[in-house]
């Protein structure tokens, strides 16, 4: 698939990125390398923007579509005591990379670099359209917030999520929600109860009904899982006192076609039903709001609410893709994410046409000795290679008339 120096040069170019610490906000020297390294192997542009996403641009020679790669090059934290190598070593052991990030997602960014420097010259660019490869910051905290900037820049046609897919080629994923919910009663001396409102009991009566909501499902991507992440009370240490206040987490699964409204809609309704049976509950519900710095400087914030997406198998931006891996080598079956993305953002919030491929194992992210196969990494590089190959060659559809299933 690769020749013996594509395949050191991918190798070790995973090699320099792992050994450089990207937690996120902290991305700035992984992005410094790859833009030294992108001017010194043939990129038409280097585009850093305000939040730090990189971009590396390949033109063509004639008139196309434009086909963006999205890795994130930002990293959960280690902790160093509980690896058995060194994190940010890229040591090589037994043909598997090890390091903080070589499966999530650094090895995916170096195989879509490698991959687009390797089609420039099989081309010599003589294909439509352009390629970018989008090294995309603050993934971890908050997925598809940053990547925004990028499809404003960018404005792809088609987009390739590169999280591991253990080389299957992905058309869909459940987003994710944060949801908060609060409870508030009346703060009182503990050895007096009934002269207070216990924000906690409350909380208790609410979780109860909550439990027997029902589940939605999707033929595809499973069910909308909605489960509790964490429980806190107000004051704590709660020493004698009442608690006035009880806020819990819940992490939501979300599905093709659920909104901010549909999705806590039906807790609000037993919050209304809950208040009418009882004067003194009180209870709201919303979406956690966060906020990151960026390694520039720049804030990002938002709700936390990632949409799900999902796209018909018959498309042509999946069945291209799907005939040229296969015609290199790779069985390639079509498969879905089980956990969220920055499709979230290009599919899911303004349907950009998106699939997922990507090496290792989706089992591997956020592990403790973490590490990437060789030879998955090498048949991405040829199978990133191949996509673009596929994707270039469709004519630029209008958006609108691409859905959901």
């Amino acid at each position: 698939m690769l020749s013996e120096k594509q395949k050191e040069s991918v190798i070790k170019l995973c090699q320099s990125l792992v050994r450089l610490k990207s937690y996120s906000g902290q991305e700035d020297l992984v992005a410094k390398e790859i833009k030294a390294y992108a001017e010194q192997h043939g990129f038409d542009d280097c585009i850093v923007d305000e939040y730090g996403n990189v971009m590396l641009v390949i033109n063509g020679n004639m008139e196309g579509p434009t086909v963006l790669l999205d890795g994130h090059i930002d990293t959960v934290p280690v902790h160093t005591e509980q690896w058995t190598v060194d994190p940010f070593s890229g040591e090589i052991r037994d043909g598997k990379i090890y390091g903080r990030g070589t499966s999530d997602m650094k090895g995916a960014v170096s195989a879509m670099i490698a991959a687009a420097i390797n089609f420039a010259e099989d081309t010599k660019k003589a294909f439509p359209g352009k390629v970018v490869v989008s090294c995309s910051v603050h993934e971890e905290c908050f997925e598809g917030v940053a990547t925004r900037r990028v499809s404003e820049i960018v404005n792809p046609d088609y987009v390739v999520i590169g999280e591991a897919t253990n080389l299957k080629l992905n058309r869909g994923q459940r987003g994710r929600a944060e949801i908060v919910v609060e409870t508030v009663g009346k703060p009182a001396h503990s050895s007096n109860p009934e002269k207070g409102i216990n924000a906690v009991y409350h909380m208790m009566k609410l979780l109860s009904e909550i439990r027997n909501l029902p589940v939605n499902e999707h033929e595809v991507l499973g069910k909308g899982i909605l489960e509790l992440t964490d429980i806190k009370s107000s004051p704590y240490p709660g020493a004698s006192v009442v608690p006035s206040l009880c806020t819990v987490t819940f992490d939501r699964r979300l599905l093709v076609g659920e909104t901010k409204e549909s999705v806590l809609a039906p807790i609000q309704d037993l919050i209304d039903k809950l208040r009418l049976g009882d004067s003194q509950f009180k209870a709201s519900v919303k979406y956690a709001f966060g906020e990151e710095r960026c390694y520039t400087g720049a804030l990002i914030s938002d709700e936390r609410f990632f949409p799900g997406w999902v796209y018909d198998d018959d498309e042509d931006f999946v069945q291209l893709p799907l005939k040229e891996l296969a015609a290199i080598g790779l069985t390639p079956e079509l498969s879905h994410y089980s956990f969220c993305t920055n499709g979230s953002h290009f599919a899911g919030e303004v349907n950009i046409p998106t699939i997922g491929f990507g090496p290792s194992l989706e089992s591997q992210a956020h592990v403790d000795d973490e590490y990437i196969e060789i030879d998955q990494l090498v048949k991405a590089t040829a199978g990133y290679s191949a996509i673009m190959r596929a994707l270039t060659s469709i004519h630029t559809k209008e958006r609108e008339t691409v859905k959901h299933v």
